[in-house]
């Protein structure tokens, strides 16, 4: 009973000199200067335009979220197979839309099989702001979508997306076809029903103070099963923000970004202190390592991200892949990833 007693004494008084004194923090990056900013990275060539509507409001001393939100909606206004409601559609030929976007608080929204909503990216950031969720999907989301004002277009597919489909019902084989967008062949219906089955623009920026945010948004792979969901909408897989260490974005092959939490994964490399375009690269080498000999034959998945520092980088499976950067010296640069696969 003495041995308890003195036990219970001198854990008690360790206990009250543990809440005396503050509890030390997790490890971060060290501080220091960040340089670059404000500046957006997107993916894909529809980077390009999406990352010079984004400077827009970044230029002005406005929020990396204001700008990633308009950055892709630039994106979502084109007839863009691959993006908003010109996508192809599935194999029910209706189109469905992903979107999801994140703040630099950890604040974010998403939306998944949203129809004949022009700006899905937008109903996302309604989804962050203004209810309790993260996520609404399907009828909830165009429910939702409707009562905040945003109008339902026409459930009708562009003429591309039309043509796509007619083509595709001849066979009704599903194939993607890895970096068919850089093929030349921007207006071909081919087997995949388009040219550009990357099927994502994701992008992240930086404001003029320092904060981070990100947004991706897609129509999803062309001809999917109905119901189908990519990483598109999922924060964690196309999409991660964390203001303390930086942030990251997937494109490409859905499915394998979700096995791995591929953008949550990428943060968390560059918190253990890899650059961005290193923390990609490890990122596309466990993904090489899931997938071993069919990663080569089937798949392309490519990774962007930014420190918390200013830094930018990408890294991608296959040749291919290209990313637009956006910053004060150049609005247009359009940059060949790297990538692991020779």
């Amino acid at each position: 009973m003495s041995n308890r007693r003195k036990f219970i004494k001198s854990s008690a008084a360790g206990l009250a000199l543990l809440a005396t004194k503050p509890v030390a923090a997790a490890a971060l990056p060290p501080a220091g200067k960040v340089k670059n900013k404000p500046l957006a990275i997107a993916t894909w060539n529809d980077g390009v335009p999406a990352n010079q509507a984004a400077w827009q409001v970044l230029s002005k001393g406005g929020r990396a979220l204001d700008a990633v939100e308009a950055g892709v909606r630039v994106t979502e206004d084109s007839q863009n197979c691959c993006v908003g409601l010109g996508g192809n559609p599935d194999r029910d030929g209706i189109v469905t839309l992903d979107a999801c976007i994140m703040d630099d608080k950890y604040n974010c929204g998403s939306v998944a099989a949203l129809e004949r909503i022009k700006h899905p990216i937008s109903v996302a950031r309604a989804v962050m702001e203004k209810t309790p969720h993260v996520m609404l999907v399907g009828e909830g989301a165009q429910q939702f979508a409707v009562a905040q004002g945003f109008p339902l277009e026409p459930l009708e597919l562009s003429a591309d997306a039309a043509a796509a489909y007619k083509e595709w019902l001849k066979k009704s084989e599903y194939k993607p076809v890895v970096n068919i967008e850089n093929s030349g062949n921007q207006k071909k219906v081919g087997p995949v029903g388009g040219p550009q089955n990357h099927d994502t623009i994701a992008m992240l920026a930086m404001d003029a103070q320092g904060n981070l945010s990100g947004s991706c948004t897609t129509s999803g792979m062309g001809f999917k099963m109905r119901g189908r969901v990519g990483d598109s909408p999922i924060i964690g897989a196309g999409l991660y923000v964390d203001n303390e260490v930086g942030a990251a974005a997937a494109t490409g092959q859905g499915e394998d970004v979700i096995r791995m939490v591929g953008s949550h994964t990428v943060v968390e490399l560059m918190r253990q202190g890899l650059s961005p375009k290193a923390a990609c690269k490890a990122a596309v080498e466990r993904i090489l390592r899931i997938k071993g000999d069919k990663a080569a034959r089937d798949i392309q998945v490519g990774f962007i991200a930014v420190s918390s520092k200013g830094e930018v980088g990408a890294f991608a499976l296959q040749k291919g892949f290209s990313y637009a950067v956006c910053d004060a010296k150049d609005q247009k640069q359009l940059i060949n990833c790297e990538y692991l696969l020779k």
